[in-house]
């Protein structure tokens, strides 16, 4: 009995003497993220036995099992027990058989229209449509201003409203906002109709549909639509039925669509049988975590995306070195060092979640699926995101120092997560932080286009790391060769940091900038 309470009490002095990690034992944490190793990981994972990563395919299916191997061999745990995998029911949106007329005249697919969404089979009989001018509902305008279209068929065309001087009503100067900005302006506009009940949607856009009917004829005709969808959640309401048409079918809606923009009901005999179809293509999310010490239920989720484009029709290989190997690699080396930081008696306060999304090429949908229908951790237990996509170039636009990152939503949500973010950096990084793409009126809306965005639409504050776009974007000259390794450090060294900070803060970060709808 003696020898047991010694024990204990030698146990309770040498836990009670446990130090707080130091500046300089941080420092030495983050020095185990090094180029060498970021290079090395990457030559193999931005590879052509990788076969471009494409969602659901077989090189996809080897870069999880490289993630899995890697975090066996650092020994860092699953999220899920026994399973480094979320499962993502992913299914392929094939080209749907579809009839269609407009007060007796028959229109054919590719030629007068292509469905844009993943509706359900279903027909529609109306004896009247709505036409809806630019088809707009934004704070500044809104074609939607007392006007029920709860189950109607609503008819809109591309565009925006400008002043007298020729600006942007939305934006007050040349610049085209997401109502008008190419392709999103086809989900903003979905978006507007399906929040106000339309049952479907028909947008004529002469060029869009140009562009996009080619595309997608020319892909059916070598087998069908590779677009990728997850499963109509069992709450959620119907996919509304969306298509973009072409001029003849616009005007056949409304005969001066091309001229007028006022909205108004017109009487239109419509008919129209929609059968939908689809292929399963599951895929998966990684998932891995360490535990916090002090803060366990508490976590901070650091991102990056596992896929790419794939190949192209000669079997070329579109190897996604920057996008995303880049920041693939990068999240391996934080987890490193965040478990050299824990082997050494000093494991972060709050929970760390390493999460590798699938599907961001192909809308988000990976991480979609992980905040909107399986979060692996409550939402609400989430403190904060740090995404990276792209952070091993340097943007051609950029002038000046190339020591820089582009920084996107810091100051979306948490004021504090800024100003951390601003300290961290100053302390220990000294990366240029540049906000150039963190504008609202940004036309690119990056905030909008990388995991992080499900995120930041749950009220949980992210900060997205990005070098913006170069020649080689989405193209099979994105190779492991043009990485600059020495910045990919620099940059990965900053978010390990910023993640340490959080973890390790006495009080998790306020959300003290949010709206009711992001």
């Amino acid at each position: 009995m003696k020898k047991t309470l010694l024990l204990v009490s030698v146990l309770f002095i040498a836990f009670s003497c446990k130090k707080e990690a130091t500046k300089e034992d941080i420092v030495t944490y983050a020095s185990t993220i090094t180029q060498d190793e970021l290079k090395e990981h990457l030559y193999i994972y931005a590879s052509d036995e990788f076969e471009g990563r494409n969602t659901g395919d077989p090189g996809q299916k080897k870069a999880v099992e490289y993630l899995k191997k890697e975090y066996e061999t650092l020994g860092i745990n699953s999220v899920i027990e026994g399973n480094y995998f979320q499962n993502v029911p992913l299914s392929i949106v094939k080209t749907p058989t579809v009839t269609m007329s407009v007060n007796g005249k028959s229109f054919n697919y590719f030629d007068d229209y292509i469905s844009m969404t993943a509706a359900a089979s279903g027909t529609i009989a109306a004896t009247e449509v709505v036409y809806l001018g630019y088809g707009i509902d934004d704070d500044k305008y809104s074609d939607y201003t007392n006007l029920d279209v709860k189950g109607k068929i609503v008819i809109v065309r591309g565009g925006e409203p400008k002043d007298a001087s020729g600006n942007n009503v939305l934006t007050g100067d040349k610049k085209a906002s997401k109502w008008s900005n190419g392709r999103q302006a086809i989900s903003a506009k979905r978006n507007a109709a399906k929040k106000n009940g339309a049952k479907a949607l028909f947008f004529m856009d002469t060029n869009l549909f140009n562009r996009y009917s080619k595309s997608y004829k020319s892909r059916d005709e070598r087998g069908g639509s590779n677009r990728l969808s997850l499963p109509a959640k069992k709450d959620a309401d119907p996919e509304i039925y969306h298509f973009l048409i072409s001029e003849k079918m616009g005007e056949a809606f409304v005969s001066d669509i091309n001229k007028s923009t006022k909205v108004a009901t017109i009487a239109t005999k419509f008919e129209m049988n929609f059968t939908a179809s689809s292929k399963s293509k599951p895929s998966e999310n990684v998932a891995a975590i360490i535990k916090g010490s002090e803060k366990p239920d508490e976590y901070i989720i650091i991102s990056s995306h596992l896929d790419h484009v794939g190949m192209n029709a000669d079997g070329v290989v579109y190897n996604g070195a920057d996008d995303d190997g880049s920041g693939t690699v990068s999240l391996l080396e934080i987890a490193e060092a965040f478990k050299t930081a824990t082997d050494k008696g000093h494991g972060p306060k709050r929970s760390i979640i390493f999460l590798h999304v699938t599907g961001e090429e192909k809308g988000l949908l990976g991480s979609r699926y992980y905040t909107d229908y399986d979060p692996l951790v409550p939402l609400a237990n989430t403190v904060a995101n740090l995404n990276i996509d792209m952070v091993g170039r340097i943007d051609p636009k950029r002038k000046g120092d190339i020591n820089y990152i582009y920084l996107i939503g810091s100051d979306k949500l948490s004021s504090e997560l800024h100003n951390i973010s601003e300290e961290v950096n100053k302390e220990f990084t000294n990366v240029v932080l540049d906000y150039t793409y963190n504008d609202e009126n940004d036309p690119n809306r990056f905030y909008y286009r990388s995991d992080h965005y499900n995120f930041a639409k749950n009220n949980i504050p992210i900060i997205f790391y990005f070098n913006g776009t170069h020649d080689d974007y989405h193209k099979v000259s994105d190779t492991p060769d043009k990485i600059n390794y020495d910045l990919l450090e620099n940059r990965s060294r900053l978010v390990f940091h910023t993640a340490w900070e959080l973890a390790n803060r006495e009080q998790r970060i306020v959300v003290d900038l949010a709206t009711e709808e992001e």
